[in-house]
């Protein structure tokens, strides 16, 4: 019976085979070959490890062939093969995200591991399979395409303390692996020293019987020679710096959010100059972003005209294939999940809620509102008054003395806030920010450098009848309510700054929270809400949620916007580390300064009429 591939006649193979069989005369499919090649990596690079650091792993198979090769080449193959055994390790993960950079290092490391396979183990199958995935990799060189990440040199030193401590953990191992050919019985002490030496190409007091020597030798100067040239490399290597907002950049964004700046209350927080943007062909609408850990994060909804989001999200998904990087949308609204999905396939997750409270109906009247009423009452009856301002209608010195003050109060070494946040009081481009400030009536200036503030709340825009709460600070030796105090005296002076609705602060799993407490709640519900509670002891999850529903506000929904389910763990990482609440970044005291990201102070000082006062009864 004839077999074609090529038709239905009679008497061809079934549709099934058919197809199996084209799809392994085909090979992998293009998009699945990185994850494909760096899984393999990793599994050859932990097999040129073992190769290098356990002689019992060599096979007699082949052993023959093996003797016309240099005599000298046994020690230098062990070596060769940990070397390359170790790169591949750190290369697998570049090559699943499809970095160039990684491709051209993996097509040079496969066949001289293969090399190593050969001439140490005498595995022809190890050798194969070297060449096999050098050879998959240059037939599919077109899927290696992404650009390098944003980086610093700081990744240097990173790569020297990182690997120099593997190095180290591998080299004891290296010298631990012989113990019939150790002559007489080394200390722990000695072994840390053999390895700490060898690292550095000096013999160490460890002896060995045979050629075992040199093999140890050549396997540690190899590890330290590696650990050498990468950090080296990482040093001198051009810098990617992480994208931020150019002068032009912000007076289209600034532009764009004049008109159409009312639709998102996160809208202004797009003017944060670390981030990056991406424009709509048309520049009608904006994408702002951060790339923290590979993953390219865009917060709130997109910037502009709600007819140009699809193509300025287009664009956001072009720059995140371009360089392999993890899309991620932070804190959109349910309009902006709608239009991100709907474009680009990715999917949505409920995050939480954002409080708003419309000042038409905001009272201190009623029972609801009690427990606020009574204690804006006792502050006020402690001698605290209160002051809503724009920030334009501050003077230059007391700017910098409430900035001095916002900055010390913080109860962390880091800054925290990304996609809620603007990280800057008093710039002169935000003279429309509104500053509430609480002070202490019978405190002096002396007394204290700050004068008489004890807390501060900073607003930023949101469209022309709108404000957004962006930082909340207080002295700690203040009396409690302070914030209460400022929020109650922002939104009676809302009316004065013709605003007529106000932002609070996001709660996340605001909904769980809340359902999870009511009357017939089920278990998982219930599990579910006492997990949050638990995490509310590290994020405030619970607090949170409850200070804002003091003032009796709406709830809006926020969403997080993914590619996949299992995406979501290294975005819960990465929005972590944006807004603060994971640092694991290196110090950077040399980092590079940008005066115009600078808060600088305005010269404006306030004209009378202009504060608004709450005085004690």
């Amino acid at each position: 019976m004839s077999v074609t591939l090529d038709g239905d006649k009679s008497g061809s193979v079934p549709s099934p085979t058919r197809d199996f069989v084209r799809k392994f005369a085909r090979g992998p499919r293009p998009e699945t070959v990185p994850t494909l090649i760096g899984t393999a990596c990793t599994v050859v690079g932990l097999i040129d490890v073992a190769a290098g650091v356990f002689p019992r792993f060599r096979h007699s198979r082949m052993h023959t062939l093996a003797e016309v090769l240099p005599g000298a080449l046994g020690p230098f193959a062990a070596a060769l093969s940990l070397s390359a055994g170790v790169l591949l390790l750190l290369l697998a993960h570049g090559l699943k995200r499809r970095k160039r950079r990684a491709w051209r290092a993996a097509v040079v490391l496969l066949p001289a591991g293969a090399l190593a396979q050969f001439a140490y183990r005498h595995s022809i199958v190890g050798m194969l399979v070297s060449l096999a995935l050098c050879l998959l990799l240059v037939r599919h060189r077109g899927e290696f395409a992404a650009l390098p990440d944003p980086r610093s040199r700081w990744r240097a030193l990173a790569n020297f303390v990182l690997l120099g401590a593997g190095s180290l953990g591998l080299g004891l191992v290296v010298v631990s692996v012989h113990p019939g050919r150790v002559v007489g019985s080394p200390s722990i002490t000695d072994r840390l020293q053999h390895v700490l030496y060898g690292l550095f190409g000096v013999e160490g007091p460890m002896e060995y019987a045979g050629d075992t020597s040199w093999t140890v030798g050549y396997s540690l100067g190899a590890l330290g020679l590696l650990t050498a040239v990468t950090t080296i490399y990482l040093a001198f290597r051009p810098e990617h710096p992480a994208a931020r907002l150019t002068e032009n950049d912000e007076a289209r964004l600034r532009a764009l959010l004049e008109k159409h700046g009312g639709r998102d209350s996160l809208g202004h927080f797009a003017l944060r100059r670390d981030k990056g943007v991406v424009f709509s062909p048309s520049g009608k609408a904006a994408v702002c972003y951060r790339v923290v850990s590979g993953v390219m994060l865009a917060s709130g909804d997109p910037i502009g005209d709600v007819e140009a989001w699809p193509g300025a999200i287009e664009r956001f998904m072009d720059e995140a294939r371009a360089h392999s990087w993890t899309p991620a949308v932070m804190g959109c609204s349910e309009t902006g999940g709608e239009v991100w999905t709907r474009e680009t396939g990715l999917s949505a997750l409920e995050l939480g809620d954002e409080a708003v409270v419309d000042v038409a109906d905001f009272s201190l009247a009623g029972r609801a509102m009690r427990n606020v009423r009574q204690m804006v009452k006792r502050i006020e009856r402690l001698g605290y008054e209160t002051r809503v301002r724009r920030t334009s209608d501050i003077g230059e010195e007391e700017l910098a003395r409430i900035r001095q003050a916002a900055a010390d109060w913080r109860g962390t070494d880091n800054e925290r806030g990304f996609s809620m946040a603007l990280g800057r009081i008093g710039d002169p481009a935000d003279g429309d920010c509104v500053i509430a400030t609480a002070h202490k009536a019978d405190e002096h200036t002396a007394e204290s450098p700050y004068g008489d503030l004890k807390a501060v709340l900073h607003f930023v825009p949101w469209g022309s009848d709108g404000m957004s709460l962006e930082l909340m600070r207080r002295d700690r030796s203040a009396d409690p309510g302070m914030n209460e105090l400022l929020i109650v005296a922002s939104l009676q002076a809302a009316p004065r700054l013709s605003v007529t609705r106000v932002s609070l602060n996001f709660a996340m799993f605001r909904s769980a929270l809340a359902r999870g407490e009511k009357l017939g709640a089920g278990p998982v519900l219930r599990l579910w809400r006492g997990l949050l509670i638990f995490l509310s002891r590290w994020f405030q999850i619970e607090s949170l949620y409850k200070f804002n529903a003091k003032f009796r506000p709406r709830w809006e929904p926020r969403f997080v916007v993914y590619r996949a389910a299992r995406d979501l763990p290294r975005i819960s990482l990465a929005a972590m580390r944006a807004e603060g609440f994971v640092n694991v970044a290196l110090p950077r005291p040399f980092a590079r300064r940008f005066p115009r990201h600078q808060a600088r102070p305005c010269a404006h000082t306030p004209q009378p009429g202009q504060e608004h006062h709450v005085r004690a009864a």
